[in-house]
């Protein structure tokens, strides 16, 4: 086989010894591959997204329910809205450090088990003489929180090693884009709900309002769907090559595993396998420890990454957290009713309550449609051409022009309907650049930048500053809840502070893992009579 032949066959580890037999099958769709990965990865982000932002209309459905004059008390609606943050924080630390320790593999789809039991358990959830039904919704979102935090660390990792160079970005992206549609979905079932019983709620009296209980069971229920269609298929995924061959030494089963990966290439399967005649030494290759831990993030240019990668997550859910689940809070039912979004009765009738309800949910599609989800998939054509880093500094750059101008000029911004429509341009266009900007990139670059022994566990942890930035947005909307211009300007000079973090981050398009580990991994696995061809791949042809 000539070099020539071997441009599509990507890094599989840093200098591990296989044999190679020269068939290749014509025309192998690659594709295939990495749409089934997509779907295996991208069902958990669906749902994540899904189970997280239902709350923002659920709270609202659970006001009219449960609470004081048709709403929730601001410190239930902080606890329902910070308690799935929290839970992230959690599981993204601790299941990115045991994925690191046992495997990938091993840990993927317990995660969703938590998700989906924790979901339904809010379904049916109600209240007795010794709990309120809205701490018993707090502490199952804390749960299911922690279930969506571990999916974090392992769908980025188990994408980002089973992925080619070439295409790792937008693989890492399709995946990650998978929250814009869960995000759509969560409001369209929202508008359907609330559409189903629209004559049962215009019926009930105000001080009863049993239709809108049902809605607000069947928007979080069917968040339950997409978790179990996904778990068959994350719990039967194989371990990641380079988990197999870095951390656990099994160049054999590494070779197994990454068969169906170098199939799609054009290689024919089975020829992949270790060389059982070859003598391997693996005094050089360092193992996690603590010491070792502290030893590779303590010189500058590794920590710096890690900080760069955690907080740029950090600043960057303070507003897109922020936002997400405290939409109806921005713009109000006078505002809505203002755009043309239904009716102007905006009381605690039951045509106010059916109207408020509707107004939120088609707002909502309006801004996902336009900003969020668009914004995903050009930063998915973009990614692999213009690189991770200018998509996050423009990103960064943009947020803070647009948060600082509806912010200094949200008094003006809301005098009448022409300028209500400016700023729900604005709105709509933040949205899109927090996509097409860092929410993508934060998410991407953790994943990639740091070495195989402790990919998962970095990523987790920049995850979990993303999510104490969310826990953050919450505080800011309780204590300053009244202040809407006030929390965007906060959020424009929040952003700016972003731009800093990214310039300490390296560029990754193009380049292995291998060399964005910040190592030399010369040695690391070695056997006599090897062929390096690229990218750190050595093997053993036989004819």
């Amino acid at each position: 086989m000539s070099f020539n032949e071997l441009q599509s066959i990507d890094e599989v580890s840093d200098h591990h010894v296989v044999e190679l037999n020269t068939r290749r099958t014509p025309r192998s769709p690659a594709w295939t591959k990495l749409l089934s990965l997509w779907l295996v990865a991208g069902a958990g982000f669906f749902t994540d997204a899904y189970d997280i932002f239902t709350i923002s209309i659920a709270a609202m459905m659970l006001g009219y329910v449960y609470g004081k004059d048709n709403r929730l008390q601001p410190s239930a609606d902080f606890g329902l809205k910070v308690a799935s943050p929290v839970g992230n924080l959690v599981g993204q630390i601790f299941f990115g450090w045991l994925a690191d320790l046992i495997g990938r593999k091993r840990m993927y789809g317990f995660e969703l088990i938590i998700i989906v039991i924790a979901t339904f358990a809010q379904a049916i959830a109600g209240s007795g003489p010794a709990i309120h039904i809205i701490g018993v919704l707090t502490v199952w979102r804390f749960i299911m929180g922690v279930g969506i935090g571990g999916d974090y660390p392992l769908s980025a990792v188990i994408a980002s090693e089973f992925a080619s160079t070439r295409s790792r970005g937008r693989l890492m992206t399709a995946v990650f884009a998978s929250q814009g549609w869960g995000y759509l979905a969560s409001t369209i079932v929202a508008l359907i709900a609330v559409s189903v019983f629209r004559n049962g709620i215009l019926h009930d009296p105000p001080s009863n309002l049993a239709h809108v209980d049902y809605c607000w069971r069947i928007l979080i229920g069917t968040g339950c769907i997409p978790g179990v269609l996904a778990l068959y298929f994350r719990l039967t995924i194989p371990e990641t090559p380079r988990f197999t061959m870095d951390i656990e030494r099994n160049v054999k089963q590494a070779c197994r595993n990454i068969e169906a990966v170098l199939s799609a290439n054009g290689v024919e399967p089975g020829v992949w396998r270790a060389d059982p005649e070859a003598s391997t030494e693996r005094t050089d290759a360092p193992k996690a420890s603590v010491r070792d831990f502290i030893r590779y993030f303590s010189q500058w240019k590794n920590g710096r990454v890690l900080f760069g990668t955690a907080y740029s997550w950090f600043v960057l859910d303070i507003a897109f957290y922020g936002l997400g689940l405290n939409s109806s809070k921005i713009f109000t039912s006078n505002l809505l009713s203002a755009l043309g979004l239904g009716s102007t009765i905006v009381d605690n009738s039951a045509q106010g309550v059916f109207d408020n309800l509707h107004n939120i949910t088609i707002y909502t599609i309006i801004v996902v449609s336009a900003g969020l989800i668009p914004g995903y998939w050009v930063a998915f054509f973009f990614i692999d051409r213009w690189g991770r880093k200018p998509i996050q500094l423009m990103g960064f750059s943009i947020l803070s022009v647009l948060f600082l101008i509806m912010g200094f000029g949200f008094d003006k911004l809301t005098e009448s309907t022409g300028t209500i429509k400016l700023l729900m341009f604005f709105y709509c266009l933040a949205n899109f650049f927090q996509n097409f900007g860092p929410n993508v990139t934060t998410f991407v670059i953790p994943g990639e930048v740091f070495p195989t022994r402790y990919r998962s566990t970095a990523h987790g942890f920049s995850a979990a500053c993303g999510k104490l930035g969310a826990i953050v947005a919450q505080v800011i909307f309780f204590k300053k809840g009244d202040s809407v211009g006030t929390i965007l300007e906060i959020f424009g000079f929040v952003m700016m502070t972003g731009i800093v973090s990214t310039l300490l981050l390296p560029e990754t398009r193009g380049r292995s893992l291998e060399e964005l580990s910040n190592e030399n991994q010369k040695g690391f696995l070695r056997a006599p009579n090897q062929i390096e061809l690229r990218n750190g791949i050595v093997l053993r042809r036989f004819t």
